[in-house]
């Protein structure tokens, strides 16, 4: 009964996917693409978790460490790339 809850979550986590996937290609704003694509960072890392307790292994936690940190990064370069259409400020030599 678990097993076919948790693959019924591991598929709804894959439509919201799909859906945020659309939301990234088709929003609107750039906002709401970066809300989008850090979203999906969460879902992935969720999915993960998910596939890690059907399988009864701990050798996914790594990589969902790993995307986390990842999804974190990217998200704050993408919201200061938004802010001041650069990532890497460089000082100039006057």
């Amino acid at each position: 009964m678990i097993e076919k809850i948790m693959l019924l979550s591991l598929a709804l986590f894959m439509v919201a996917i799909a859906l945020l996937l659309y939301r990234i290609i088709k929003g609107p704003t750039l906002p709401d693409r970066a809300i989008a694509i850090d979203t999906i960072g969460v879902n992935l890392i969720s999915a993960i978790a998910i596939v890690s307790i059907v399988l009864k292994t701990k050798a996914f936690l790594e990589a969902i460490l790993i995307l986390g940190i990842l999804a974190f990064i990217g998200t704050i370069a993408f919201s200061k790339y938004i802010e001041r259409g650069v990532i890497v400020e460089r000082k100039s030599r006057d």
